[in-house]
């Protein structure tokens, strides 16, 4: 039977391909026809060739592969995905010795005085979980200022040429929001947390226009290959001048030259609203694959430093419980100025207390209508809350990843039975509430295929150990993360997430079938087409038939 009617223009014929619509579990289709960036038509390829045959400029064999909605990511860091692609790439150092040799290395190629900056470093993956400090970077770099940002982004060591730039000493007071780390003696260590790191952002060379075209053209270059056709992404606030980041996508994305077809719904950090207002753009500004979303607003900080804002103290350190990084009246300041814009928001909150914090604040100034909050990441729940969370208009977006990456050094340091819910992701389900997924790129890996296999495993790769089995949830239900999940929290369901007729023509096809697999075999599969507005912007198949 034929899903979709005869249309006027001239088209394209996708066939031999395992097409899963998304719309219900187990449906499939065998062919889709597809015309100026929509789907038309779903049936049998014999079918739409007769009912099309007039408007079929294109047949494009799929070889057997496994097509699915294209896949978005629904909270990244595109920019800063393409700036940890060009810059020192310390994520996979197993140890500080291993750290400190990859910035000998850079140290080498680099010209005396100019400013290092490195990605990703993450002591809970060395043997050694002692982190570096400014004195461990002065030994290789004395001369050139350095900045090595956790894996996290909620932390970073400088050395003491940085210290001296930024002029940070053993007085300086810790402004709101953030930490300077000292040692005994009150010595800074040269480790900033959360807030504090603005005093080194402040410091490091402005980049210019063309520098973010090119970290935007890297990032989405690897995304495609990935199987990536769009992420939500919060990158307006990091760069210095608003405009000049804004019009990075636009320049990057829409080239009439090069042009980068990727959907790209951008939040808005509260620190640039004013300037996104006097700009002239509404919720409603948009253009063909740059769209507008929430008001980015950061409640607390992340389990890695020890920032993320609990209602508990820390069990491996009883000394905080972590950092709220607005008061109370600051952050009802700011979701107040986001319903003036009749706006929602999409607030970070990792710990329970700034969870609650949060629900709070959109009680007393609630959703507006037709729009829905997200709560980014949502990793440490209590059961009151989760009750809370049903009456409201608002979606959870959780990074499946984390749980490979955090576990199983977070219960140690958030105590084992303290807290209702830990990457909850099976219960929230269960409750009805909202999910989409993410990978908080650069913090995790930007590849879905990662984030699906954590949701469904539980597992760190090559380990057997599952952390919180109950909380698994099925392919099916962790593709849907990345699909339907994704168009649903940016209030794009009505034209993403599911392969049926008057949907983008936007899809990711797979070398193999995840249903039909172990779920190991996700860390195995490959990307063998991106497709993004009816156009191939990715092939590992090489043998489209025209």
């Amino acid at each position: 039977m034929l899903d979709g009617k005869v249309g006027s223009r001239m088209g394209t014929l996708w066939y031999d391909g395992n097409f899963y619509t998304m719309r219900e579990e187990g449906e499939k289709t065998e062919a889709v026809y597809t015309e100026n960036g929509l789907i038309i038509a779903l049936g049998k390829k014999e079918e739409l060739e007769a009912a099309y045959t007039e408007n079929i400029a294109e047949s494009v064999s799929l070889q057997g592969k496994t097509v699915f909605p294209g896949f978005v990511d629904s909270h990244l860091h595109i920019i800063g995905h393409g700036e940890s692609l060009l810059r020192l790439d310390v994520s996979v150092t197993s140890s500080k010795d291993e750290l400190l040799l990859r910035l000998e290395e850079k140290i080498a190629d680099t010209p005396l005085g100019e400013w290092i900056i490195g990605e990703g470093w993450n002591e809970n993956d060395w043997t050694d979980t002692s982190v570096p400090t400014r004195w461990d970077l002065d030994e290789v770099s004395p001369h050139h200022p350095v900045v090595l940002k956790r894996a996290c982004r909620h932390a970073l060591v400088v050395n003491s040429k940085a210290l001296q730039l930024a002029e940070i000493h053993n007085d300086t007071v810790e402004p709101p929001g953030g930490v300077i780390e000292r040692d005994e003696a009150g010595r800074v260590q040269g480790i900033l947390k959360d807030q504090a790191q603005d005093m080194i952002y402040r410091v490091l060379p402005p980049v210019d226009r063309n520098y973010l075209q090119n970290a935007l053209r890297k990032a989405v270059e690897h995304a495609w290959s990935l199987g990536l056709t769009g992420g939500h992404t919060e990158d307006l606030s990091y760069y210095g001048q608003f405009h000049e980041t804004l019009h990075a996508f636009y320049d990057v994305l829409e080239s009439p030259v090069e042009p980068h077809p990727f959907r790209a719904h951008l939040l808005i950090h509260h620190t640039v609203i004013d300037e996104w207002e006097r700009g002239g753009f509404t919720k409603l500004s948009s253009s063909p694959y740059v769209t507008f979303g929430a008001v980015k607003i950061f409640a607390d900080g992340a389990l890695g430093g020890r920032t993320a804002w609990l209602s508990h103290p820390y069990a491996d350190d009883p000394t905080t419980n972590g950092v709220a990084i607005h008061t109370t009246e600051g952050l009802h300041t700011l979701v107040r100025k986001a319903r003036e814009l009749d706006l929602p928001i999409a607030v970070h909150t990792i710990g329970d207390a700034a969870y609650e914090a949060v629900l709070d604040a959109i009680e007393l100034y609630p959703t507006p209508s037709g729009e829905r909050d997200r709560l980014i990441h949502a990793q440490i729940l209590r059961n009151d809350l989760v009750q809370r969370t049903k009456s409201l208009q608002v979606v959870l977006d959780i990074q499946p990843r984390f749980v490979a990456t955090d576990f199983p050094w977070v219960l140690s340091r958030l105590g084992e039975g303290v807290y209702d819910y830990l990457y909850a992701w099976r219960t929230l389900k269960e409750e009805g509430i909202a999910l989409a997924g993410g990978s908080d790129a650069p913090i995790e890996p930007v590849d879905p295929l990662l984030g699906i296999h954590a949701a469904v495993t539980r597992q760190r790769e090559a380990e057997q150990t599952v952390y919180i089995p109950e909380e698994r949830l099925s392919i099916y239900e962790a593709i849907e993360l990345f699909t339907k999940g994704s168009a649903y929290a940016a209030g794009e369901e009505h034209v993403s997430g599911v392969l049926s007729p008057g949907m983008r023509a936007d899809f990711t096809v797979l070398e193999s079938d995840p249903f039909v697999q172990t779920p190991d075999h996700l860390l195995q599969n490959k990307v063998a087409m991106t497709v993004v507005d009816d156009r191939i912007v990715y092939d590992a198949l090489r043998t489209p038939s025209t």
